[in-house]
């Protein structure tokens, strides 16, 4: 028997609900959003990028987001929109896609997939700012204007 198919991604930027790239997520067909949290993770701010990067934290960190369910009908279809955002074809990639483990904020325990930061020698320079709580709503400047930003 083979293992169900994981259609659950977590998003902790510019994917949730209500931001800039909300409407990428929709395009892949239908879904449920649930409020979640990632620990062991830290979440950064990238500036002048305007976007945000998840790398592996302490243990005592926590990324808040969003747990995003899709139908397994239409998981086939959102997998390429996200992952073409994410750029995890380009060279180098510039996030990969990882299995995690999801809090949701029920308690509830759920597999799901992230995509985590992979340009390390980016987290070197000016403009990596740690997001304090893990929310990364709580930044004040995080919009751009140019819709081909991510």
């Amino acid at each position: 028997m083979s293992e169900p198919l994981l259609t659950t991604v977590f998003v902790y930027g510019t994917l949730m609900p209500g931001e800039r790239n909300a409407h990428i997520a929709a395009l892949g067909g239908s879904f449920s959003a649930r409020p979640a949290s990632l620990g062991g993770y830290r979440l950064l701010h990238l500036w002048p990028e305007a976007y945000p990067a998840v790398v592996p934290g302490d243990g005592e960190e926590v990324v808040r987001g969003f747990a995003l369910n899709y139908a397994p009908a239409d998981w086939p279809l959102a997998l390429p929109f996200l992952d073409e955002l994410e750029g995890i074809d380009e060279t180098p990639p510039l996030y990969t896609r990882q299995q995690v483990t999801l809090t949701l904020d029920d308690g509830e325990k759920v597999p799901a997939w992230v995509y985590l930061y992979a340009v390390s020698e980016r987290l070197n320079r000016p403009g990596v700012l740690p997001v304090p709580g893990g929310e990364w709503t709580a930044i004040p400047d995080r919009t751009r204007t140019r819709e081909s930003d991510r």
